[in-house]
């Protein structure tokens, strides 16, 4: 498994214009690219997958376990000339003090080649000591090359390669100059995602060329392979056995909703999902014959005026929930659910399926990591009575709930919906603000497909009854 780790000193450094740019360059020259990215994000592997044409798959060591985190990357590696990991944040950076959840971490734990990528703004001979720091504080993590970014022209480059060369043994792959070009638009919370850019591809193709005419990629290819043999072992789910009857469920899909992780998708579908797809803005009603519905996260403000106009798509999913369609909502699906959107002065109607009104603020409302304990109203069987980890981002609050709301979850740590609680429960229907990941132990995608399944079966008895009883 020829793979590398791409790492910063600090965050913004550039590492995700020089892991795309990477990605998309050596997938031009007909290489099979599998991209990886470290911790929970929905952005940058949207960018990357789409540089890569293979779904980006997110390795999380504070959700996951080594074991879990060694399968999905032994999983996806297979078949790929070479597998590029993003990390985020700094290389020694993370949560715990002893470093276990670090970009670091997850290079020693697959045995990662580390790239470093330097924004060398400002900076001459101070870049050999940052060098050597690196290097020093843990020797088992090898540091096989520089990339250095936001370079001020050639001398500053000169200047910069001699002083490297002199004080270190670490070689520098690449040199990228000041280039507004290379920028991701962004607003709000990050990055564009690549479903909402105009032209994304024509983005994605002008960072690979800038990219490959500024980093010697046969360098960058010999220190992938550099890597030793990995044992992994792939842990295989085998897929629902075809004797039962898939569960259909509409998936929102479009600019408005699309933070998905692919590897929960394709637990939905193992479990015995078939999804169906549909566009929020466009479509007038949901799928036909579904049985459960499933609205991810997204940017539901940016698009609320057109969600606010597809009023027939809004009044069938509210009549849908209300009759008991089984229903998961995370985050922008929650902000969907709820009564109305305000953002900027701005307030639209939305679904009206939640008794609360979304806004959204300036800072973030919740933000990071998330420990959550089942209460006796969480729905799903597989999740009643544990505790699992998940990760929020979110600058909205949900207000207005009234006092008799069911949570599924109190917060043990994080915020959640109002601090203490999160996962609103109301008819067959959960929303919350927690983005839950089914790899890193929580199984939710399985659990969610057996409550679809329970409740068609069950929904099919009373049908059954009624005729009987007519």
């Amino acid at each position: 498994m020829n793979r590398l780790l791409i790492s910063a000193a600090h965050k913004s450094s550039g590492k995700t214009t020089v892991s795309l740019g990477l990605c998309a360059a050596f997938a031009a020259r007909g290489l099979a690219v599998q991209p990886f990215k470290k911790g929970p994000d929905y952005i940058d592997p949207m960018w990357l997958g789409r540089a890569s044409a293979r779904a980006c798959h997110n390795l999380d060591p504070y959700l996951m376990t080594p074991e879990q985190i060694g399968a999905v990357f032994a999983r996806q590696a297979v078949g790929a000339d070479i597998s590029i990991v993003e990390g985020n944040k700094g290389l020694y950076d993370g949560l715990a003090l002893d470093g276990s959840n670090s970009n670091a971490a997850l290079a020693q734990l697959l045995d990662l080649p580390v790239l470093l990528v330097i924004d060398a703004r400002g900076m001459t001979r101070g870049i050999a000591p940052l060098i050597l720091g690196y290097q020093a504080f843990d020797r088992r993590v090898r540091i096989g090359g520089v990339i250095l970014n936001r370079l001020g022209g050639s001398r500053h480059e000169a200047k910069l390669r001699a002083v490297i060369e002199h004080y270190t043994d670490v070689p520098v792959l690449g040199a990228i100059a000041e280039d507004t070009d290379l920028a991701v638009a962004e607003r709000h919370l990050g990055l564009m995602p690549s479903n909402e850019h105009a032209d994304a591809a024509h983005q994605i193709d002008l960072i690979g060329e800038r990219i490959a005419d500024q980093v010697d990629l046969e360098r960058v290819r010999a220190l992938a392979s550099s890597a030793p043999a990995l044992a992994l072992s792939s842990i295989h789910v085998a897929p629902t056995v075809n004797l039962v009857k898939p569960v259909r469920i509409a998936l929102a899909q479009d600019r408005a909703f699309g933070f998905y992780y692919p590897d929960d998708l394709q637990t939905l579908r193992d479990a015995g999902a078939e999804l169906l797809p549909f566009d929020s803005l466009i479509d007038p009603a949901l799928p036909e014959a579904i049985d459960g519905l499933f609205i991810g996260g997204g940017f539901p403000e940016l698009f609320m005026r057109e969600l606010q106009a597809n009023a027939s798509l809004r009044s069938k999913i509210a009549a849908a929930i209300a009759e008991g369609l089984p229903t998961y909502a995370e985050c922008g699906g929650l902000m969907y659910l709820a009564r109305s959107l305000q953002w900027r002065g701005e307030r639209c109607a939305m679904v009206g399926a939640l008794a609360g009104d979304a806004t959204l603020h300036e800072k973030p409302v919740g933000r990071g990591y998330v420990h959550l304990a089942a209460t006796d109203h969480m729905p799903w069987s597989g999740l009643q009575g544990r505790s699992l980890r998940g990760h929020e981002f979110h600058y909205s609050s949900l207000d207005g709930l009234p006092a008799d709301t069911r949570f599924a979850w109190r917060v043990t740590r994080g915020h959640g919906i109002d601090g203490r609680h999160d996962g609103i429960v109301q008819h067959n229907l959960l929303a919350t603000y927690t983005h839950l990941r089914s790899v890193a132990g929580t199984d939710w995608a399985r659990h969610f497909v057996d409550f679809v399944r329970a409740r068609r079966s069950l929904s099919a008895r009373v049908a059954s009854q009624e005729r009987l009883a007519a």
